[in-house]
């Protein structure tokens, strides 16, 4: 991730992410800590996978509390009660239905940070977020994506 690259987030995904920072600062810096400590105490540690083991979950530790202060230093927060249900933008559910197989999927337009498909959050960089964003009710959008083109029609925009 470049420097000053906007992360976009809603208020939830704010929360998750200040959330996580907070366990990682506090609980499992401590926890990671004390293990070392104790892997010391046995005795030579060059040998010690205890001790091997505690000083990469450490630095993983560090890498990503940086990564999450430099996510939350450069983030965007996306106002949800500023959203319409005229447009598709970043924050909106929208109700897809596949034009070729007639399947529905409900989605929800997130920044990149936030994205979970197991939850139907998906990427605004994503093929299909590319695609629905800006559009609105009714249009009709092609999704390029590794298999080929995907039409979807968009049924309902909901806040």
């Amino acid at each position: 991730m470049t420097n000053n690259k906007e992360v976009i987030l809603t208020l939830e995904g704010l929360k998750k992410l200040e959330e996580e920072l907070q366990q990682l600062k506090t609980v499992r810096r401590r926890e990671v800590a004390q293990r070392i400590k104790q892997a010391i105490e046995f005795g030579d540690i060059s040998e010690n996978s205890e001790y091997e083991d505690a000083k990469n979950e450490q630095a993983f530790i560090e890498g990503r509390i940086l990564t999450l202060e430099k996510m939350l230093r450069n983030a965007k927060i996306i106002d949800d009660e500023n959203l319409g249900t005229e447009v598709v933008s970043i924050g909106s559910t929208v109700l897809l239905r596949d034009v070729e197989f007639g399947d529905e999927v409900k989605y929800t337009i997130v920044g990149s940070a936030e994205a979970d498909p197991e939850k139907n959050k998906i990427s605004n960089e994503s093929p299909v977020g590319k695609a629905i964003l800006g559009k609105n009710k009714g249009e009709t959008v092609d999704v390029t994506v590794p298999a080929g083109v995907l039409k979807y029609e968009i049924l309902d925009i909901i806040m």
